[in-house]
């Protein structure tokens, strides 16, 4: 036997080694995928609680390692013990790939490649498949609660139309570069005054926050999740908020905003699933009772609903102050009978009734002067909801003794958290000065009247879960930076856009992956992929302020597409006749020839 021969046959006796193996590997897997049905029923136990918790990591984060997870997984898990459900957490496996966020410190020159922008794009459609099968293909009687942070957010943004809302309790997003809120836009926007806030602006501070950084979804709240989506934008996170802040952007943990949204979900939680133990935020609420002589005939009552507010605010492990004032002409400057960190539910009855009633005899009192004090001697907790509660029977001066003006105290109030007022009074107060109403609403708070409501008070700052504003009015006016921009040259893999505006710094993002920050006029963006459109942003950027992205589309080169798909067939070619050649030596061995007889058939 010649060697060449003897060369086939080994070769067609290795072909049909690799045949048996891979049919006994297939055979193998096979049987794997078949399993018992008890086990099978019990694995589904197991998975498939009442609540599933699904957080979906940004940019870079590594699977059940991400600190934002852990700190999201942390909050919300704090509070599930007292809602008696079963429940796991679950770190969305996809690829959250680590492109755009460090390329914001990058200032790169006038020549950008395409790289990693196509790998981002299919990192968050494969987040969006993997949320959508997930939520939809398993565990049919589990409810989903789902949060995400930065490329997490715009997976969870961009899936939401697939997702069955049925199944879906709350979605949360956090540092959202496609977030879209209407009422960010124009020179004084709707949100600077307070305004149609969109209904799940939850705390994005900015009131000039529109679009994200990459641009937005709309709609961003699909009709059939209205009240089960809220969205955190820190104020100057350069991917959400009106600002340039990269800092912001990576501070969701340390500005505790997961607590903060943990008392949304826990809200939305017992809600969906019709439980009793309704939760609420730890309270952090000051006690101001007005010891002027007229309030003789009702002390006794506002005294034993300030006990009672007190008791419940402890019992739910918030903290109480108590301080009393009257008019500073007295004279009588407000006294702290006791602070957050001194009083104590043993010591507050008593403390309580330390305060004597004495002096006034004048209207109005020193109301704007004591709250200024009070709110500036305390020490608030971020992230609890923040009560002054004033009892009075009087008006305030305005502009205080000490010239303390309302702005003043509404000022300080938002700047806390804010510290919501709530003023307890009569019926004649409350309808002869307008101005208590307009105060108090103006922090966030309401007026109570008679001693009737005073019970109905406790119930509902006990009932509010909310800590943060929605939003900071802001009535300036300024103009976000603008550009223009336009393709000047288009070489196929390479292609030259210039941009005119006042902008310090411009952001290149290309298909959602930032590539970089340039101040040149014009930029290269070489490497594309031309057998797609490309969509190009350039973001300017001016004294700390992010304007609105202007958008380029860099159409597919139809030219290049036919070149490559000439390409793909040559090799295609290539491929068939590799497999004639193989097919024509298994005819040569196992295939008989027939005898040359020299007769024709």
């Amino acid at each position: 036997m010649s060697k060449k021969m003897r060369w086939k046959i080994l070769k067609i006796k290795h072909f049909k080694n690799k045949v048996r193996i891979r049919y006994f590997v297939l055979m193998l897997a096979l049987f794997a995928s078949i399993q018992f049905p008890g086990a099978n029923m019990a694995a589904r136990a197991e998975s498939c609680p009442e609540l599933k918790i699904i957080f979906v990591r940004g940019s870079g984060g590594k699977r059940w390692e991400d600190d934002n997870y852990y700190e999201f997984k942390r909050a919300i898990a704090e509070k599930m013990p007292r809602l008696g459900l079963s429940y796991d957490f679950l770190d969305l496996d996809y690829p959250a790939v680590g492109v755009g966020l460090d390329n914001l410190w990058v200032t790169v020159g006038a020549l950008v490649g395409a790289g990693d922008a196509y790998e981002f794009g299919d990192s968050v459609n494969a987040g969006v498949r993997e949320l959508a099968r997930v939520v939809n293909n398993t565990c049919p009687n589990s409810k989903f609660v789902v949060g995400g942070y930065s490329q997490g957010a715009m997976v969870i943004s961009k899936a939401l139309p697939s997702l069955n809302p049925a199944k879906v309790i709350y979605a949360a997003t956090f540092g959202d570069p496609k977030i879209y809120l209407p009422e960010g836009a124009g020179i004084i926007p709707a949100a600077c005054r307070g305004d149609n806030l969109s209904d799940y602006r939850v705390y994005v501070p900015d009131c000039r926050a529109y679009k994200g950084l990459l641009g937005s979804y709309q709609p961003y709240e699909p009709a059939e999740f209205g009240g089960k989506l809220g969205t955190w934008c820190n104020k100057f996170d350069i991917f959400c908020s009106s600002y340039f802040s990269v800092t912001d952007h990576v501070s969701y943990i340390s500005d505790n905003l997961y607590e903060d949204a943990s008392r949304m979900i826990a809200h939305k939680i017992t809600a969906a699933f019709g439980l009793d133990n309704e939760y609420v935020s730890p309270h952090d609420t000051a006690i101001l009772i007005d010891s002027s002589s007229s309030m003789e005939p009702a002390i006794n009552s506002f005294k034993n609903e300030a006990l009672r507010l007190a008791k419940e605010t402890f019992e739910s492990g918030g903290r109480v102050a108590l301080y009393d004032y009257r008019d500073l002409d007295d004279p009588y400057e407000p006294v702290a009978r006791c602070n957050f960190e001194t009083c104590s539910m043993e010591n507050f009855e008593e403390l309580l009734e330390e305060i004597v009633i004495a002096g006034g005899g004048d209207v109005p009192e020193s109301l704007l002067s004591a709250s200024v004090k009070v709110m500036h001697e305390l020490k608030w907790r971020r992230g609890a909801t923040k009560s002054l509660v004033v009892l009075t029977d009087a008006p305030y001066l305005s502009p205080d003794r000490d010239k303390t003006t309302v702005e003043d105290v509404v000022e300080l109030s938002k700047r806390i958290d804010p510290v919501n007022m709530y003023i307890i009074t009569d019926n004649t107060v409350a309808k002869d000065y307008p101005e208590m109403a307009e105060l108090a609403e103006a922090t966030g708070g309401m007026v109570f009247t008679n001693i009737g409501e005073l019970n109905m008070l406790t119930d509902y700052i006990m009932e509010r879960y909310d800590s943060l504003p929605k939003v900071e009015e802001d009535l300036s006016e300024y103009v976000l930076p603008k550009l223009e921009a336009r393709v000047t040259n288009d070489n196929f893999g390479e292609v030259t856009v210039t941009y005119d505006g006042e902008a310090e710094l411009v952001v290149v993002i290309l298909n959602d992956a930032v590539l970089g920050v340039v101040k040149t006029g014009e930029v290269k963006i070489k490497d594309l992929d031309r057998s797609i459109d490309n969509r190009l942003v350039l973001v300017p950027l001016r004294e700390g302020i992010r304007g609105e992205g202007t958008e380029v589309i860099i159409e597919k080169n139809v030219l290049e597409v036919t070149e490559t798909t000439d390409d793909v067939m040559e090799v295609a070619d290539d491929v068939v006749e590799a497999a004639d050649d193989a097919l024509k030596t298994i005819n040569d061995v196992f295939v008989p020839k027939t005898p040359d007889t020299g007769v024709s058939y």
